[in-house]
């Protein structure tokens, strides 16, 4: 007896989490932005899949980063009214630095402009997340499944050197009705921070990626494709080397190239219904960061002031004079974490994120990882040169309050490794359980 292939349901939502009062725009320190109105609406976008044994659903939001306290809550809230089992559920962030603050940043503590995120629109926001997932999962049909990788060269490049690793490599997974053989759903993974728009636009924006969706849905998907976009691990990526002012009519350049990008590829696409679907998770504990004396964290900052001051004072590129921003930034919050690890007061900011989750989501030949936090590319490269057809996305399941860097990074101590409050063992850590679930 011939084993009956496993066939494909697919549902995908989309559910405005747009603020509807002024909110605190997060991403830059020391600057009071409050949202003055919108460009463009931030959405949760779920995707459900069901191969008639796995379900598993997806949620993509234009938000800077969720909480493991929000994960838990929406994944609890999804199985009581869906039955997706918790560790089935992927909940990413898109990283818009145009959105509302969501989680209270530890290295923000000193800074007297950033406030407390707004519990309020954090619990609009997960209700808005909700509702995408059971619209998705209401909406699921019989579909069939389709992958290409696209190139999405020239929405950025390595924040620190151009000519430095990056990952331009974007995958594409289309769904489609069987019957009607219209889009329901188009997932992509971009490994680029959206952050085109900089403290002195207060419109709340999902940036390039929302963008992008836009001009997909218009030109290529239909207005009933749902995108779900992911930011790919691009802790050290950026539009900073590309971009020719910080604008929203650069933010939609981006976004086209995205989306042509996109359109390139649909036709290559090779659809089948026969996708497999298996979900599994690890959790494990991240080495914390040592932290420099008090005294040398003020040296460390004092440097940072210098070297602006004089590239400013030298007419540097506005590259170079923001990257020494950025450096400041970093050098000013290393000083804070210092005192803060000084008091030990920073256990309990490590609960708040530990133990680390990785989730593994295999679609037919397809695997999708998702990784906590802002992680430098080289760590999924690395993956990436070991595994085929792997494709990671960061920000997911929760935040790492901050990055994780290379060791080449750490010793540099620019504005990342500033900015970390996990050793840079942990990229290394994350890696290897990586490899040993997909292979197990």
């Amino acid at each position: 007896m011939v084993e009956k292939k496993n066939k494909i349901k697919a549902g995908a939502a989309a559910v405005d989490i747009t603020p509807k009062d002024s909110q605190f725009l997060f991403g830059y320190p020391h600057v009071e932005r409050y949202s003055t109105g919108v460009h463009d609406p931030l959405l949760s976008s779920a995707l459900f899949l069901s191969d008639g044994k796995t379900e598993l659903m997806i949620i993509a939001n234009d938000i800077v980063s969720v909480s493991k306290e929000s994960v838990a809550c929406i994944r609890r809230r999804i199985l009581e009214k869906t039955g997706v089992p918790a560790k089935n559920i992927m909940i990413s962030a898109t990283h818009t630095h145009s959105g509302p603050i969501t989680v209270d940043y530890i290295s923000n503590v000193n800074d007297p402009v950033v406030p407390k995120a707004d519990r309020q629109y954090i619990r609009f926001m997960e209700d808005g997340m909700v509702k995408a997932a059971v619209e998705a999962f209401n909406n699921a049909a019989p579909a069939e499944l389709g992958l290409a990788i696209a190139d999405s060269s020239g929405v950025g490049t390595n924040r620190h050197d151009p000519a430095g690793p990056s990952d331009m490599q974007m995958p594409v997974l289309i769904t489609r009705s069987i019957q009607s053989k219209k889009y329901i759903a188009c997932m992509l993974v971009c490994s680029m921070h959206p952050t085109v728009l900089h403290e002195d636009s207060t419109l709340i924006s999902g940036d390039f990626p929302g963008m992008a969706r836009q001009i997909l849905q218009k030109e290529y998907l239909g207005k009933d494709c749902q995108v779900i976009y992911h930011t790919g691990p691009s802790g050290n990526q950026s539009p900073r080397h590309v971009t020719k002012e910080n604008t929203f009519r650069e933010a939609k350049r981006l976004g086209n190239i995205l989306a042509q990008a996109v359109g390139k590829v649909l036709n290559e696409i090779s659809f089948t219904s026969d996708n497999p679907l298996v979900c599994i998770q690890r959790f494990v504990d991240l080495p914390g960061r040592s932290f420099p004396g008090i005294r040398e964290a003020k040296q460390h900052l004092d440097q940072a002031v210098k070297k602006l001051d004089k590239l400013r004072d030298f007419g540097a590129s506005s590259q170079e004079v923001r990257t020494a921003e950025v450096d400041w930034f970093g050098a000013e919050e290393t000083l804070s974490l210092a005192r803060m690890a000084e008091e030990g007061s920073l256990d309990a900011v490590y609960q708040t994120c530990l133990p680390a989750e990785i989730q593994v989501i295999r679609i037919g030949p397809w695997t999708f990882v998702g990784w906590q936090g802002e992680i430098f590319v080289e760590y999924s490269l690395t993956v990436k040169e070991k595994c085929e057809h792997v494709y990671l996305v960061s920000c997911a399941n929760g935040d790492l309050q901050g990055y994780i860097v290379t060791p080449e990074a750490a010793a540099k101590s620019g504005y990342e490794a500033s900015n970390s409050i996990f050793d840079h063992e942990s990229g290394a850590i994350l890696v290897a359980e990586t490899l040993q679930l997909i292979n197990d």
